[in-house]
């Protein structure tokens, strides 16, 4: 492809992009585009799906949201058969830093480029990014730099609000760690949303902020946890934990970097005002106090790349509610405990709800689902569904370590449920 073809399908996709940014009179967030983008791409609209997935490549504040935005465009434009397009576009995710080499390999999305000269040598740029492993527990780091970052940042910004947003980009995000580069790609729309949060908020913030410098007087119980963890299974690596401040969207997940946490969801005590907080967030907040038990919650998840892909919401809920169980195990707390004494003398009724759901993909009728949540209806519940699906096959198990390896390695989440005895138990309840 020469420069002048570049040049005008670049300036062409430019042009569409102007339409998108022009919603209306109101500007399209990142995440509202990558959404639509989505949307497109499913429906088979590859054309226009382009359009959107170059506005999010070129708008987003974080690395991997472009790196996946381009790749994304790239399928698009190859399954439109514009083939040097699609490689040229591709190549500019693996420059941004793209790196599951296997997954490109077997994308189907790009087998009409197999063929072109310049396919092999965009393979071989392909730098993969592998979890760095780790069997001994006393080697995990427990980092908080993120935190301090934060709060550098946040002084300096409340003093100078008319830049609130550039101080917060200067000294936190341009500082961040491997792990928040993670978080903020997983979990955070945009900086603007994130500072919008933030902003909407102070008294909260003014109250957590000596929980969120706790974490050192924590470590001990996260180091009993992981080694309690190893006792169990002896395959378990032991990934490093980062702390960061992030926009109340995700209390924890993971990476190949490791654990990553939202520390301002769990940094609440009986003293924190929740006024300036939705209904809604204030269901994602937890106690300081419980933070060991987000840690082993997703130790547990960091364990689970054995499991079989799947997308029934059965599948969901048992990871889910496995890393509540396992966690709980090795923490010695639930760190759903609030939703299970919700659903004490309910389980009946969530149950059969649930049924309706079960081998269908509507998992955010039972994770994530905050928007449907009411005093009565709390959000997660399949949380707690997946809990005594794993308990009741932890229990009935004869050989306890076999039943934990067998959990990280499901194949046949039907099956598991069956072996499980759980839907036996529930039968019999009142």
């Amino acid at each position: 492809m020469n420069k002048n073809s570049i040049f005008s399908f670049l300036l062409t996709t430019a042009l569409g992009v102007c339409g998108v940014a022009a919603h209306g009179q109101q500007k399209v967030s990142v995440p509202r585009m990558g959404a639509i983008a989505d949307s497109l791409y499913k429906a088979k609209q590859f054309a226009t799906a382009t359009t959107y997935y170059y506005a999010v490549a070129r708008q987003s504040d974080f690395p991997a949201k472009k790196v996946s935005a381009y790749y994304n465009m790239a399928c698009c434009l190859s399954l439109q058969n514009k083939k040097d397009s699609a490689l040229l576009i591709l190549n500019n995710a693996i420059t941004a830093g793209y790196s599951n080499k296997s997954h490109l390999l077997v994308d189907a999305d790009f087998d009409v480029l197999h063929g072109l000269p310049g396919w092999t040598a965009a393979i071989n740029r392909v730098k993969e990014s592998k979890k760095a492993i780790n069997y001994d527990p006393a080697k995990a780091g427990f980092i908080t730099t993120d935190i301090h970052h934060f709060w550098q940042a946040y002084d300096k910004a409340v003093k100078d609000t008319a830049h609130f947003k550039q101080i917060m980009h200067k000294l936190y995000f341009d500082r961040a760690s491997r792990g928040m580069n993670d978080y903020m790609d997983l979990k955070v729309g945009s900086i603007d949303e994130f500072v919008s949060h933030i902003q909407s908020a102070p008294k909260f913030y003014s109250a957590i902020r000596n929980n969120t410098f706790k974490i050192d007087k924590f470590k001990p119980a996260f180091e009993a946890s992981y080694r309690k963890f190893k006792l169990l299974y002896g395959d378990a690596r032991f990934p490093d934990v980062y702390f960061v401040i992030g926009a109340f969207t995700s209390g924890g997940t993971v990476s190949n970097a490791g654990l990553l946490l939202g520390v301002n969801q769990s940094a609440a005590d009986s003293h924190t005002p929740v006024g300036e907080l939705s209904a809604r967030m204030q269901t994602r907040l937890n106690p300081v106090a419980g933070l060991p038990d987000v840690v082993a919650h997703e130790l547990i998840h960091y364990q689970q790349d054995g499991m079989k892909q799947d997308t029934t919401t059965l599948s969901y809920v048992i990871r889910e509610g496995m890393a509540d169980f396992m966690g709980e195990l090795i923490s010695g707390r639930n760190a759903s405990a609030k939703l299970a004494v919700w659903a004490t003398g309910k389980e009946k009724r969530i149950w059969n709800k649930f049924t309706t759901d079960i081998y269908q993909n509507r998992y955010n009728n039972w994770i994530a689902n905050s928007k449907q949540s009411g005093p009565d209806n709390p959000p997660d519940q399949g949380y707690w569904i997946g809990y005594q699906i794993c308990k009741s096959y932890y229990e009935q198990a004869t050989d306890k370590k076999q039943a934990i390896y067998n959990m990280l390695h499901i194949q046949d989440y039907k099956a598991f449920l069956m072996q499980s005895q759980w839907e036996s138990k529930v039968a019999v309840l009142p």
